[in-house]
């Protein structure tokens, strides 16, 4: 499965501490493999810092935002305290479903004597342009009866094989995007305001970049997800339409 070499700035990271100092914190990119980071001591927490290690020791794990990239020492500023306690528990969960989904990978690479690379040029990037992760599309292989019926290829049995045999369905997740923004003086109010107005009890929206937020339904039953999905983006179309906001979604 490809790999960028280096994250991207303002991306969010899984890190693992591996040096404490003095004047701040050396860490591991779990998801770039070979590029470490640096956490200064003004970027650990908000407010004056006087021990390291009351917020962060060797071999614990967390999440930091890039704040910048050196591609030619092949290193990354760090930052702790400009992430909120929200995003790091999205990041650890998606990282954790990234990393099962490698294993999953591996294992339909093995049964269809073909390479990870193999298989993620012929149907792994397509499947995370369609969900999202990988994860997801495991999930859905695993609960759908009739899997993906209009796309075809020789891996699709293998696939929905793997996933039955490895990913347990206790619950189903639906994501998609919103990109929502306003030429207004007060955007941000109107934007923030129309989603508000828009999602439906038990949808969570997460920002993820401007313009962009993800929208995530997690329900028992299939049904009652795209019913709720659709419900909550015909809601926030409609109070985009009266705040002056465009907005535009996308099903991940």
């Amino acid at each position: 499965m490809s790999r960028q070499k280096f994250p991207e700035i303002g991306e969010l990271v899984v890190v693992t501490i591996i040096e404490v100092k003095g004047f701040g914190v050396k860490a591991k990119l779990e998801e770039y493999p070979g590029v470490e980071g640096f956490i200064h001591i003004a970027e650990v927490a908000t407010g004056w810092v006087k021990h390291i290690r009351d917020y962060l020791r060797e071999g614990q794990k967390t999440v930091c935002k890039v704040l910048s990239v050196n591609h030619e020492r092949g290193n990354v500023d760090l930052s702790l305290k400009r992430i909120n306690d929200h995003a790091k528990r999205e990041k650890i969960s998606l990282w954790k479903e990234d990393q099962k989904a490698r294993k999953l990978i591996e294992i339909l690479a093995k049964s269809l004597g073909k390479t990870e690379e193999e298989c993620e040029e012929e149907f792994g990037g397509p499947l995370r342009i369609k969900y999202g992760t990988l994860y997801e599309a495991f999930q859905d292989a695993a609960a759908s009866e009739n899997w993906l019926p209009d796309m075809e290829g020789d891996w699709k049995k293998s696939f929905v094989e793997v996933a039955q045999q490895n990913v347990s369905i206790s619950s189903v997740k639906i994501v998609g995007y919103i990109d929502a923004y306003s030429t207004e003086k007060d955007g941000v109010i109107r934007v923030k305001k129309t989603l508000q107005e828009g999602v439906v009890d038990g949808a969570e929206i997460t920002y993820v970049g401007a313009p962009r937020y993800r929208v995530t339904i997690v329900e028992s039953d299939y049904k009652i997800a795209e019913e709720k999905i659709k419900k909550s983006v015909q809601n926030m179309t409609d109070a985009a339409k009266a705040n002056g906001v465009q907005l535009e979604f996308t099903r991940a």
